[in-house]
């Protein structure tokens, strides 16, 4: 995971985490079939880590809808798991399984907020518009080079947090 982290789906190559792991190339095949099966098992386990774990430890949380969406983003967003999902939106603008599968990962984030903000308002409208917003925002800041007049960018982030949670 720290190879595709780091360097994408292309710098996951069998003969360097063979190596790096200790094992013989043959000890490498005989757990996976080949070079592809390891890459749909790392999407597999990425899927399990920012959606089944994530979730699970957020509605372990509790009633407070707040602090659930705000773990929520701090799990999935994690230093862990954000180089990952960076690597995994990447690879998706190449490989069309790909973007299948993260369409169904961004669904399934998308529809937990929705669920979570729609505890915090009643209108579909702005359920639908707070989840996008969020959602955006935890995504699309780790892109961002703007500067905030004189505002450190996590005071930004957590301006926007306190507006959209409110």
């Amino acid at each position: 995971m720290r190879a595709l982290a780091a360097g994408g789906p292309d710098a996951v190559r069998v003969e360097a985490l063979a190596q790096a792991l200790g094992v013989t190339k043959g000890g490498f095949y005989g757990h996976f079939a080949d070079r592809n099966a390891l890459l749909g098992e790392m999407l597999d386990m990425w899927e399990r880590m920012s959606t089944d774990e994530v979730l699970e430890r957020v509605e372990r949380q509790g009633d407070d809808v707040r602090a659930r969406l705000r773990l929520a983003g701090a799990l999935t967003f994690s230093s862990e798991l954000l180089p990952i999902d960076l690597a995994i939106r990447d690879w998706s603008r190449r490989d069309q399984a790909v973007a299948e599968r993260l369409r169904r990962v961004d669904n399934r984030r998308m529809n937990y907020l929705r669920l979570l903000f729609s505890a915090i308002c009643r209108d579909e409208n702005e359920v639908e518009a707070r989840s996008t917003l969020a959602f955006s925002l935890v995504i699309g800041h780790h892109f961002m080079a703007a500067d905030h007049g004189g505002r450190s960018h996590a005071d930004v982030l957590e301006l926007a947090a306190r507006w959209l949670l409110a």
